[in-house]
């Protein structure tokens, strides 16, 4: 039987492995530098709006796969941007891609984006950060900005997502292969600016 110190000491490990690991995203804005080209992604499963599951193999079998991070249906910019390449789908489609939105936002708040925006492409919830850690796009908005968010805009950050962190994805877009290689990327730590179709199309290989 183990001693009492010894479970002391295995619990204490236990909680600076994982608040560490807390910690490790609890970064500034600054420290997100986003999954590079030429990287290999680990693929993932994850909710949609409508509570099915979708895995990303399924995607990347069908060939190319573009993935564009959004912050929440509250963001006018995110809502834009998704009509935007709703509206122009069917030209990616017909260059062999597929596209795929990940929010952190739980399946209620993604019924609303979808709403807003008339998107039937998949929008998944990112319950956790996971995907978003996994493409090293999360980050900690100053203070100031998330009293912003919360009071005068009525956000609700805690409310709206799966932990009470008011973590946000930085809006990058990713073009990966059929293997899941990362062949392209639209990553500007400014939320105003998004990709355009046209530079998805333009670098969607031929």
């Amino acid at each position: 039987m183990m001693s009492l110190k010894r479970v002391i000491a295995l619990y204490s490990l236990l909680f600076f492995v994982s608040w560490g690991m807390a910690q490790a995203t609890l970064r500034p804005l600054s420290e997100a530098k986003g999954i590079a080209v030429g990287a290999k992604v680990d693929v993932f499963s994850a909710i949609n709006g409508s509570d099915s599951l979708v895995h990303l193999s399924d995607y990347l079998s069908k060939g190319l796969t573009v993935i564009v991070f959004v912050r929440g249906q509250w963001c006018p910019i995110c809502n834009k941007h998704l009509s935007h390449i709703q509206d122009s789908v069917q030209q990616i489609l017909d260059k062999g891609a597929n596209v795929l939105f990940v929010s952190p936002e739980k399946p209620d708040f993604i019924q609303k984006m979808a709403s807003k925006t008339g998107v039937t492409l998949d929008i998944l919830y990112d319950e956790g950060y996971k995907i978003c850690d996994a493409f090293d796009v999360t980050f900690l908005p100053e203070k100031s900005m998330r009293v912003l968010l919360n009071s005068m805009a009525n956000v609700k950050l805690k409310e709206s997502h799966s932990d009470d962190s008011e973590r946000l994805p930085i809006p990058a877009t990713f073009i990966l292969s059929g293997d899941g290689v990362v062949l392209w990327r639209h990553f500007n730590p400014d939320y105003k600016v998004r990709s355009t179709v046209k530079e998805i199309l333009d670098n969607l290989p031929k």
